[in-house]
């Protein structure tokens, strides 16, 4: 996040695009109702009626996969209407040049309208509402990102921000709600395959030997692969040994038989985690972790807050902390890791990424702090880009409409998108071992229009089939308003019923590499 989620309660407009957040972030839903109680104006963006809508003054129900023409129609409106900001604008970026304002030029409203399918007066109204905002934030999660044009997403979300000027100040910004407690800080230590630890890129010479000096080792030059490659690799048997933590691809990547045959082409497969999961039962060795609860170290939160995590039980049986299982296995392979203790390990990320350079563990005994901290005198940031941006402007990007690679036709009519629920997490590793939190969902379903429901003689609570081009699942069918005629929906937590059975491993964004989770091509018949 740009900001704090402590600002949210400050925003006089919030626009959440892409987020069932009182399902999935319900916490910050919380703080979204009681900004609307001070009067703030909420817009919902989302393809079907998540609970959030509740609260809403504008609801834009576009199709799947339509976001970058939405957004950008609500860009040309801010254009045509001269609601742009124009001082941030010439002080602060580059790129809104006749270019870039060709293309937005292309989706009037009722362009716009022909593409999401949401009225072009709810554009227009949802465009002037959102500019209006002298404190207007943009929120978003998945229903953003996992998309074959998710990077396009988040640079339409962005260019909205920069026109309007929504960026350096508090109670504004773009703001990812990440979807666990700690994938900020994984990725702000470089669990991505093309970045050291804070974003520094690996093939970039004088980063790495900086790296090289503080590590005393020679690192490669290459890309690591992405999730989505290695599979791909392992299939074809170029990748040999795959090490997993605290991941479940069998039942959280897309396209289950792909994977499956994937992990199983391995000719070593470990998986570290605290529960024998899908993907642990293909595994040939299976390394014992620990849950949160028996850690000691630091988890970095959705709006780069550092906190400490502190031990509240101990580990069963043989269970090591991941770092010591990590420590170990690379002692054995020939690199010494000398950490006798997680500060040990919290001063290196210092040394590593500056930003964190002027925290410690004294410090953030007081609630944590947040990133930049560059100095032990200085008070963490609670939003970014106050002083201007790192790269001098901010940069405007131009971005073209594409269709999803998957649309319905005659014999797939049907657009599946997945989704959370709020007793349910992920792929139900933890959720589905507690009986009185399985019990409030403890069923797959698919959701599925009333209008839709009668053309097919489906009742509520009948068994149906939901059929992709990669496979078939059986669930009950939920008779709902909530999408859209054309829209179905099903949660991805349930291995009985696993939603990525049905999901494209093939139809992934050309940079992210992520998948297009929220847009499957389906049919949907009585079982």
């Amino acid at each position: 996040m740009t900001n704090s989620m402590q600002e949210i309660e400050n925003n006089d407009v919030l626009f959440v695009i892409g987020s069932n957040t009182k399902e999935s972030h319900p916490i910050v839903a919380l703080r979204m109702i009681k900004a609307k109680r001070k009067g703030a104006k909420i817009i919902i963006a989302d393809p079907r009626r998540v609970p959030l809508v509740r609260f809403a003054d504008i609801w834009l129900q576009q199709k799947p996969g339509t976001d970058v023409a939405l957004l950008n129609g609500m860009m040309h409106v801010i254009i045509a209407e001269n609601l742009i900001n124009c001082d941030f604008i010439d002080s602060q970026t580059e790129g809104f040049d006749d270019e870039f304002r060709a293309n937005i030029a292309q989706f009037t409203p009722e362009a716009a309208a022909a593409i999401t399918g949401v009225p072009k007066e709810q554009i227009v109204k949802a465009a002037r509402l959102y500019a209006s905002g002298k404190r207007a934030g943009i929120y978003y999660t998945m229903g953003i990102t996992q998309h074959a044009h998710g990077t396009d997403n988040v640079f339409s979300i962005a260019n909205l921000a920069l026109m309007t000027g929504n960026l350096g100040k508090a109670s504004s910004g773009v703001n990812p709600l990440r979807g666990q407690n700690n994938v900020q800080g994984s990725t702000d230590m470089g669990c991505v395959p093309n970045l050291y630890p804070g974003y520094q890129r690996v093939t970039i010479p004088g980063v790495r030997q900086r790296f090289e000096d503080l590590w005393k080792a020679k690192l490669s030059e290459k890309e690591g692969l992405t999730a989505p490659d290695m599979l791909a690799a392992a299939e074809k048997g170029s990748l040999k040994a795959l090490y997993i933590m605290g991941e479940n691809p069998v039942l959280s990547d897309p396209n289950v038989a792909h994977t499956v045959k994937a992990l199983k082409a391995l000719d070593l497969l470990i998986v570290q985690d605290i529960f024998m999961t899908e993907t642990a039962e293909l595994a040939h060795v299976v390394l014992p972790a620990t849950s949160f609860a028996e850690k000691v170290g630091t988890f970095t939160n959705t709006e780069r807050r550092v906190q400490r995590v502190r031990r509240a039980v101990n580990s069963p049986g043989m269970a090591m902390k991941d770092s010591l299982i990590i420590m170990e296995l690379s002692k054995r392979m020939g690199y010494e890791m000398n950490y006798p203790h997680t500060v040990e390990v919290f001063r290196e990320m210092g040394q590593a990424w500056p930003a964190l350079a002027g925290m410690s563990y004294a410090r953030l005994e007081e609630g944590g702090l947040q990133w930049p901290c560059p100095t032990s005198q200085h008070p963490g940031t609670q939003f970014l880009f106050k002083g201007g941006f790192p790269r001098g402007n901010g940069k405007f990007t131009i971005v073209k409409y594409k269709p999803s690679a998957e649309e319905a036709d005659k014999e797939y009519p049907f657009i599946m998108t997945t989704g959370r629920l709020l007793f349910q997490y992920h792929t139900g590793g933890m959720t589905r071992r507690v009986k009185p939190i399985d019990a409030v969902s403890p069923e797959a379903y698919v959701e599925i229009n009333p209008e839709d429901a009668r053309a097919l003689t489906i009742e509520g609570g009948s068994r149906v089939k939901v059929t992709s081009r990669r496979g078939t699942i059986t669930v009950k069918a939920v008779v709902s308003k909530r999408p859209a005629r054309g829209v179905v929906f099903i949660p991805f937590h349930y291995k009985e019923a696993a939603a990525n059975v049905l999901t494209s491993s093939t139809s992934l964004d050309p940079i992210a590499k992520i998948p297009s989770f929220k847009v499957t091509a389906v049919r949907i018949e009585r079982a």
